[in-house]
């Protein structure tokens, strides 16, 4: 099958934010599927997996090394690398890229960690403006069930331990997670997010996904 290319000549960047467990990584496999059934190339990346840095990230996680201006720094550099080596080429080249996860994350992590969100803002103030921003709405309860279903613990830094909100996991994880949710809801009217309810059956999300990106392709 001949592969599109988008009428401009240009790509398409597709952004799928929400916090750990809200089904971004799910939905980014469906319309990948979706968008090379279509017919038209594509690429995706996903946060922290440069090559360069992700593996810093990791071992200063592990070694509980990062503290709130590291974690930035390392995550927009790992931003920065994907960019220059994926995104931009792919987009040059006439593909959809989908992300799963964009700066936006790191608008909120950051800022719920303390940072000035206008100095966040000014550390991504290179990152293309995406054509669409899916958001997946779903509270710290569902999110929790979800995420010890899926690895059995929750992540000490998706719980915010990093930060003491509480020495309990489970309290800190609520107190975080819906810190973060708060962030999400300014960032949805400031940036135009189409948000969506995370809590509905992944193929009822993926059908209003798919018609939001038909319009474009």
């Amino acid at each position: 099958m001949e592969i599109k290319k988008n009428q401009n000549g240009e790509g398409l960047l597709i952004v799928i934010e929400g916090t750990d467990g809200s089904g971004k990584s799910t939905q980014v496999n469906l319309l990948d599927e979706y968008i090379k059934y279509k017919g038209y190339g594509v690429a995706v990346s996903e946060w922290k997996t440069s090559r360069l840095i992700s593996g810093v990230i990791n071992d200063a996680k592990e070694r509980n090394l990062l503290n709130t201006t590291t974690f930035s720094l390392l995550y927009a550099a790992d931003y920065t690398d994907r960019l220059e080596n994926e995104i931009i080429p792919a987009l040059k080249a006439g593909f959809v890229v989908l992300m799963d996860r964009y700066i936006y994350t790191a608008f909120v992590r950051d800022s719920v960690r303390g940072h000035d969100i206008n100095w966040v803002k000014s550390l991504y103030s290179f990152a293309p403006k995406p054509d669409l921003v899916f958001y997946l709405n779903v509270p710290p309860d569902i999110l929790i069930k979800r995420l010890i279903a899926k690895n059995g613990v929750l992540d000490y830094f998706e719980s915010g331990r990093d930060i003491g909100l509480s020495v309990d996991t489970y309290n800190s994880f609520e107190i975080y997670q819906k810190r973060c949710l708060e962030e999400y809801g300014k960032l949805k009217k400031e940036y135009g997010f189409i948000e969506l309810d995370g809590t509905k059956p992944k193929e009822e999300i993926h059908n209003i996904i798919k018609a939001e990106v038909d319009k474009l392709l």
